[in-house]
């Protein structure tokens, strides 16, 4: 992307900085591909006294008008007393389903630059000057939205194992889970390995049943032409036989594959 995005991906290499370093460098595996899920089921984590790259996603938050499902309060599209610049309050329409109560098919909703903004002041960023200008914001949109749509494909190939069973999951609820560590993440620190930046816990609707996903965002490093910026660890969560089940499955045809991926060819001397 040259030029073009080198402000956004400043920003986003602040504010996705691991809360602990480390002394090895990440790596990706087969199963973390990648990618960064109103109103989106993906955000950045708030880290104190940096530059925040947040968006309308869920985090904990207290107050009587904070919408359960994706923990955020009512959409903000106004403009910050203090603000440099205006900015877009067009939002886009994700692929990803929702859970709604009359079986309606809707699909959940991005945040407008003007309220990607305000949920970043509203969880303690504050602009500088030379934080970040008003082009930047409509890269940091797109860095988003592009990497809830992979979330979203990850989860769809792990629900591919039920198809049978349901052909149309929904994502039903998500939160933010930063400080939360997965027992996958921690196991990888100790060998040397980063802490993601972020974690979500989605919710998945899989047509009545509710199936738990955690995800794993790692720092990818550099924005890609498709505005791919981190790499996604998706699974079902190990609270149930069969999202274990899932898992065994999963890592065995993994292992299958890489079985035949390096067996010496029949016509091989």
């Amino acid at each position: 992307m040259g030029n073009t995005v080198s402000a956004a991906e400043v920003l986003a290499a602040e504010i996705t900085r691991p809360i602990t370093g480390s002394t090895k460098a990440h790596h990706s595996d087969e199963h973390m591909t990648g990618v960064p899920p109103p109103e989106c089921p993906m955000h950045k984590s708030l880290a104190p006294a940096k530059p925040v790259y947040k968006s309308e996603c869920p985090v904990k938050q207290d107050g009587n008008d904070i919408n359960p499902l994706n923990m955020m309060p009512p959409a903000n599209q106004q403009p910050a007393p203090d603000q440099p610049f205006p900015l877009p309050t067009e939002r886009q329409v994700s692929s990803i389903p929702k859970v709604t109560e009359d079986g309606r098919t809707e699909f959940w909703v991005y945040p407008s630059q003007q309220m990607f903004w305000n949920a970043m002041l509203r969880k303690g960023w504050r602009w500088k000057k030379e934080d970040i200008e008003k082009k930047d914001m409509e890269h940091i949109i797109k860095i988003h939205n592009a990497n809830n749509e992979q979330a979203w494909r990850e989860v769809l190939k792990w629900e591919a194992l039920h198809a049978n069973e349901c052909s149309n999951p929904k994502l039903k609820s998500f939160g933010g889970k930063a400080t939360e560590y997965s027992p996958r993440a921690r196991i990888r620190h100790l060998l040397g390995y980063e802490y993601p930046f972020d974690r979500h816990d989605w919710i998945i609707d899989r047509c009545g049943k509710d199936v738990r996903y955690i995800i794993d965002y790692y720092d990818g490093g550099v924005v890609d032409n498709e505005y791919k910026f981190a790499i996604l660890d998706v699974r079902p969560a190990m609270d149930s036989f069969e999202n274990i089940w899932d898992r065994m499955r999963v890592a065995y045809m993994r292992w299958k594959y890489d079985r035949e991926e390096t067996k010496p060819s029949a016509h091989s001397e």
